[in-house]
């Protein structure tokens, strides 16, 4: 039987969402707000589930102190407090959409875990709005 454990955390960060092929007329008719050239910010909540069997040696599907480690070292290390627009590497070519956002941690996560488990990602933007991206 599988079981999911699940470690909630947290990056605040800026970005802008903004096409650099179309116009400026067109990226603020599509990204509203969000196309602010000088930038706006979220308060970033993010839940990783990661489902497998229990490991009948620990009790465990996962140790989630070292989950813990690899989302502090490879996700908030990486995001938080940046511009991601500017500072990472990651959305120098890529829109910095929540959606994106979401598939990118995902990709980074899915290399630390071996394929036996299935990983999720949830990240909120806001409040009221998330994306959800995994098995």
């Amino acid at each position: 039987m599988k079981v999911s454990v699940t470690r909630r955390a947290h990056f605040n960060a800026a970005h802008r969402l903004h096409n650099p092929k179309w116009s400026d007329e067109k990226n603020k008719a599509v990204f509203g707000l969000c196309n602010n050239p000088n930038y706006h910010g979220h308060n970033y909540e993010m839940e990783v589930r990661v489902t497998g069997e229990i490991d009948p040696e620990t009790g465990m599907v996962v140790d989630l102190g070292w989950l813990a480690q690899v989302i502090k070292h490879e996700i908030e290390a990486r995001f938080d407090h940046k511009n991601l627009n500017v500072d990472t590497e990651e959305f120098r070519e890529l829109i910095p959409s929540a959606e994106n956002i979401c598939l990118v941690i995902w990709r980074i996560l899915r290399e630390h875990l071996p394929e036996t488990y299935d990983l999720h990602v949830r990240l909120y933007e806001t409040p009221r709005n998330f994306v959800e991206i995994g098995n």
